[in-house]
């Protein structure tokens, strides 16, 4: 008989796994299962297995025997960064598909050598970009390209937040920690989605104030992207500020505001001014985990290729690292494109309802 689910194995069980992706294999059930669980945390991996009726556990020194159980066929990687590539190729070699959170990997080799392990082994890779199924931000794509707002020619974002834990992976350098990695790519993915097209220039410059929780990792950085046809993105990314996502597009006709913009368990909002006349909207809040399971299901089950692809990954990581490099330098870094890109369209949203926020298991806080 054809396969009508995709079994998944979640790998690690931080915040985002068990506040989000773990709570949604309810609204993906039609075609995805939670096969198996992968830790190096024996009390997470006992507590949560029980909670979502999983048996298969493992811990990291037995991901191999997972891989190779005959009991999965995909794993969602929600891992520290620095272990995306690690995880992601010994999957691919053993058949796997893999669904790995953003950032894809720390710097762009790695990025690639996922791509190629994908490629050579036959198997699906997708990026999880939650917001390339999300119904704002889409509509925000579609706005852009309906010529409502004229021509396209200024995009600007801030994207901030409170990391107070010194503890926490987000300000640890090993890890691939930092403003950009984790919430910058934010932004990043955005403009470029926006814009419908690469960067070829970034600035950069960062800021510490010279807190001892920044002692690895900038508290904040602002960049400025130069995009195809004299068009300009800015963002500023922050641990060190209060809480605040949103980002504006500007064209010679009309103006677009999302705000909140990059939320994942809250209402979403849109502000689009063209002329005299203002529109506002809010978008309710949904489970922004489960759509992503279900497109990514489909992908594997009808061997199509997913779209936020492992190229998607790549091109954002390209932009972070030239920016951490300007940064550096004081200089601007040129960059070149990424061959085979595609892009968020508005038929790809898929909408499910909200998750309740599950009782978390040895899970740090900001």
């Amino acid at each position: 008989m054809p396969q009508t689910k995709v079994r998944y194995a979640v790998v690690g069980l931080g915040y985002i796994a068990q506040v989000a992706v773990l709570p949604a294999f309810k609204h993906a059930r039609k075609n995805s299962e939670l096969a198996a669980l992968v830790s190096g945390d024996l009390e997470k991996l006992e507590k949560l297995g029980k909670k979502y009726g999983v048996e298969r556990l493992y811990g990291y020194e037995g991901f191999e025997e997972c891989l190779e159980s005959g009991e999965i066929d995909a794993v969602y990687i929600a891992l520290p960064n620095h272990l995306h590539r690690r995880f992601a190729v010994a999957a691919a070699r053993s058949g796997i598909h893999i669904l790995c959170e953003k950032p894809m990997a720390v710097t762009a080799s790695e990025c690639e050598a996922m791509i190629e392990a994908a490629r050579s082994n036959d198997v699906r890779l997708m990026i999880a970009y939650r917001l390339h199924f999300e119904k704002a931000n889409l509509e925000a794509v579609a706005i852009a390209q309906s010529g409502k707002l004229g021509d396209l020619r200024i995009f600007q974002s801030l994207f901030t937040m409170q990391v107070r834990d010194e503890g926490n992976i987000r300000l640890k350098r090993e890890t691939g920690g930092g403003p950009l990695y984790d919430i910058g790519i934010y932004c990043i993915n955005a403009a470029r989605s926006l814009f419908r097209s690469e960067p070829f220039e970034v600035f950069s410059r960062s800021a510490s104030g010279g807190q001892k929780r920044f002692r690895e990792v900038a508290e904040m950085a602002s960049v400025l992207m130069r995009f195809p046809q004299e068009r300009l993105a800015s963002f500023t990314a922050s641990f060190g500020a209060a809480d605040h996502g949103s980002y504006d597009l500007v064209g010679t006709k009309g103006h677009l505001r999302v705000d909140p913009a990059y939320e994942y368990a809250g209402q979403l909002k849109r502000v689009l001014t063209v002329g005299e006349t203002v529109r506002r909207r809010t978008f309710s809040k949904g489970d922004q985990f489960g759509p992503e399971l279900v497109y990514f299901s489909e992908c594997v089950l009808s061997g199509r290729e997913p779209e936020p692809s492992g190229r998607e990954g790549l091109a954002d990581v390209r932009v972070i690292r030239a920016a951490l490099r300007s940064a550096k330098t004081g200089r601007p870094v040129r960059i070149g494109n990424v061959p085979g890109l595609r892009r968020p369209n508005p038929d790809q949203q898929i909408r499910r309802p909200p998750v309740e926020k599950p009782n978390l298991v040895n899970v740090a806080t900001r």
